[in-house]
């Protein structure tokens, strides 16, 4: 087993999440996770995780509910201390991993957040005079595609009544059907699109790529302006699933289109969708 003290495995951990390409947002949040756990075991004046047992874990989650976090953060700085573990034991640092026996707290997943039609049709009103905004939001809502998979596409992923979808981070690679909407809306904001040498199809005047927490402040800044309230971008991804559901698109169909790696994630927003029509596996326009 090889020696390394609390702080420079923290380090090494972040360089380990960035060799395996990690988003940033995920190396940011990790990190911070693993800074407050850190910082817990110098207070217990730990030098080493072969010292760490599981009580000291689980007093560390004790204290972040006791200063407010809820149980699903709760559990998703259990997730990052798993990884982090992880990461320990495959650099020889530890032998056995305490995490891996500290339970999950229970928690309830919120209701997702779907948008009525007249919500999304004010939304894209708000947008209309913008052709890249009008663009991401007609995206994101035709498709499903998630906001890091829509920063990142490239012009050469736009194929003929298709959208290609590169891997991102522990997601898969997948080709998404483009409608009629989806494509006019791309069509229109390539036609202004600035004169750049980046590959990205979303950027900046300047020819920057557009980064995602732009993209999130500018679609939230739409929702304002159309006053659709307590909606977040991701919203669009859960209304085109109730759309297609509503409409009897078979789950598997939903599920590939998605990117889902279980049905399950998929079959989850039935309960949202009473209603649902004769199955079929056509997608049709929101």
């Amino acid at each position: 087993m090889k020696a390394i003290n609390i702080k420079n495995a923290h380090q090494e951990f972040k360089k380990y999440l960035s060799e395996n390409k990690r988003s940033l947002s995920t190396i940011v949040a990790y990190s911070k996770d693993i800074e407050q756990l850190v910082s817990f075991l110098k207070e217990l004046s730990k030098e080493h995780f072969h010292d760490v047992t599981k009580d000291d874990l689980e007093s560390f989650l004790a204290k972040m509910t006791k200063n407010g976090y809820a149980p699903k953060s709760i559990s998703r700085k259990l997730n990052s201390t798993r990884t982090f573990y992880r990461f320990l034991k495959i650099n020889e640092y530890i032998t056995d991993d305490p995490s891996l026996l500290v339970a999950h707290p229970r928690y309830q997943l919120a209701a997702p957040r779907i948008l009525t039609p007249t919500e999304y049709r004010a939304l894209r009103d708000a947008a209309g005079n913008d052709h890249r905004m009008f663009a991401v939001i007609e995206l994101l809502l035709q498709t499903g595609i998630r906001i890091g998979e829509l920063a990142a596409l490239k012009i050469s992923d736009i194929q003929k009544g298709q959208l290609h979808i590169a891997p991102y981070e522990k997601h898969v690679e997948r080709v998404v059907p483009l409608n009629s909407r989806a494509q006019e809306a791309l069509n229109r904001y390539i036609k202004i699109r600035p004169k750049a040498n980046s590959e990205h199809l979303f950027i900046t005047k300047s020819g920057k790529p557009f980064l995602i927490r732009n993209i999130r402040t500018a679609v939230e800044r739409y929702f304002r302006l159309a006053e659709v309230k307590n909606a977040k971008v991701n919203d669009l991804r859960h209304t085109f699933v109730s759309h297609h559901l509503k409409h009897g698109v078979s789950l598997i169909l939903i599920s590939k289109v998605l990117g889902h790696k279980r049905i399950s994630t998929t079959e989850r927003y039935l309960e949202y969708v009473p209603d649902r029509t004769k199955e079929n596996n056509l997608l049709t326009e929101l």
